[in-house]
């Protein structure tokens, strides 16, 4: 065997992640909201970017942003430069030659438009915990300290349904104080609106609340003992047990009804999402849908002209290499800026192409669309579309969604049926049916099929569950 050493030539192609792209990809997955925050944070680390206000100057930026407004496509001369140029010498004086050194004195050439924002304002509600403590500085009855301290305490480890999660001689034994404080604290939270809060059970739950009712029956209480045979729709056993008829457990069930099982829900949360800001707007105008980026809350930016005279004068040294890394840096960030917001205008005009008789007819039209048919259409990889949409919401006519809702599963390969517009079906059928006669899923699944949806009974049956729908024997009234 010889051993031998060759020089060979070889090309290949490969792809390289580079810092810049990273950074790229990460600004296509930020929302509005935290691209704001990223755009904040670049702004204090880096000297050579500066914002402005729209009308102080019109760059290439502006000129694109314009035809997005106009529901035009941008020039493709902005996407994302190549490898070769990004790599070349920085051409800096492109940067500044729309800039004059000093303050402009042009800005009244151009009119600044003011767009309202569609960020809501809002005042936050109060929590259930601030609510609680609100009344409780209202009773002036509460002389002891210890049960007032009590108060606070089980007021500020009651869950979000307004349930006591703690025992009483958990409490008790924690706070070193006798059990009978507890209690007697206890019964102060249980008198607080809302009714039932407080409550260890959801048997206690409603009891507290049977003094809202008009006339309660005196079986009331009695009744509350077999919630889960109603939950399960074993009237009869009820009825049994109570030695009443069955009309008589159906009134008694629809007051039960009428009682609130989670009384807390109803208030905020600290760590709820009270609002969104959509990432873009489809307006129809003249029966056309016009897509707009809502980016008016996003700062403008351009590259700062006081470091024009050091790339002037400061020639081969550290102070130079310095702005040129920065200004490198700043050019990429504005460009990668830009380029998400070209990508979420070409995404979201093929997705409202695609489901335009949803935005016009309701969740019915929804057509089945996957990620591979915008990515084809657009002309780009599945993962940009996965992640140009992710964490982003679209408003429409019909609410606001998540942009994932609308890549909706079709139920088979050939159909244009969608599991959202089956779903909307069936519930519509359960509501209007009879209650004296519920449907079986083997009756829906019939109705279904007459309307065009052709699904199995199995289907019906993981749809209604997937909506929170009882079967047929539970939803019967008598």
């Amino acid at each position: 065997m010889r051993l031998s050493y060759d020089l060979n030539l070889q090309q290949t192609q490969k792809l390289v992640m580079t810092p810049e792209l990273r950074q790229a990809i990460a600004i296509l997955q930020l929302s509005t909201q935290e691209l704001i925050s990223y755009v904040d944070q670049q702004l204090a680390e880096n000297p050579l970017l500066e914002s402005f206000e729209e009308g102080e100057a019109k760059g290439t930026g502006d000129k694109d942003k314009e035809k997005l407004e106009q529901g035009q496509e941008p020039s493709e001369e902005r996407v994302l430069p190549s490898e070769e140029s990004r790599r070349s010498e920085i051409n800096w004086q492109e940067y500044f030659h729309d800039v004059e050194d000093g303050p402009s004195g042009r800005a009244e050439e151009y009119e600044v438009i003011e767009r309202p924002s569609s960020e809501p304002f809002i005042t936050p509600a109060p929590t259930l915990q601030e609510y609680l403590l609100e009344q409780l500085n209202l009773q002036k009855g509460i002389k002891d300290e210890i049960v007032r301290y009590l108060v606070e305490y089980i007021a500020g480890n009651l869950d979000e349904r307004g349930y006591m999660i703690l025992g009483l001689e958990d409490i008790a034994a924690e706070q070193n104080v006798p059990l009978d404080d507890v209690r007697q604290a206890l019964e102060i939270v249980q008198g607080f609106e809302p009714a039932g809060v407080g409550a260890r059970s959801l048997k206690e739950c409603l009891s507290l609340q049977l003094h809202l009712l008009p006339e309660c029956p005196p079986e009331m209480p009695e009744f509350l003992y077999y919630l889960e045979d109603l939950a399960a729709g074993r009237i009869q056993k009820i009825a049994n047990a109570l030695k009443i008829s069955l009309s008589k457990v159906t009134e008694l069930a629809n007051l039960v009804r009428k009682l609130n099982p989670k009384p807390g829900l109803r208030f905020s949360d600290l760590r709820d999402v009270r609002y969104i800001i959509p990432d873009i707007l489809i307006e129809e105008m003249n029966g056309e849908f016009m897509i707009l980026i809502n980016d008016v809350s996003i700062p403008r930016l351009r590259i700062n002209h006081t470091y024009l005279k050091v790339l002037k004068e400061e020639k081969g040294t550290e102070t130079r290499k310095f702005v040129e890394n920065k200004l490198n840096a700043a050019a990429w960030f504005i460009r990668s800026v830009e380029q998400r917001r070209m990508t979420l205008y070409k995404i979201a005009n093929a997705m409202i192409r695609r489901q335009e008789n949803f935005l016009r007819y309701g969740i019915s039209q929804l057509k089945p669309l996957t990620l591979k048919d915008i990515a084809e259409e657009v002309g780009v990889h599945e993962s940009t579309v996965s992640r140009a949409t992710a964490n982003k919401y679209m408003q429409t006519s019909r609410g606001i969604f998540d942009m994932k809702f609308f890549f909706a599963t079709g139920v088979n390969r050939d159909s244009d049926l969608t599991a959202e517009g089956i779903k909307t079906a069936l519930k519509e059928i359960i509501i209007t049916e009879d209650r004296c006669r519920p449907n079986s899923d083997q009756k829906l699944a019939e109705i279904l099929s007459k309307k065009g949806m052709n699904i199995s009974r199995r289907t019906v049956a993981k749809y209604r569950d997937e909506m929170g729908l009882p079967p047929a024997s539970v939803r019967k009234r008598f």
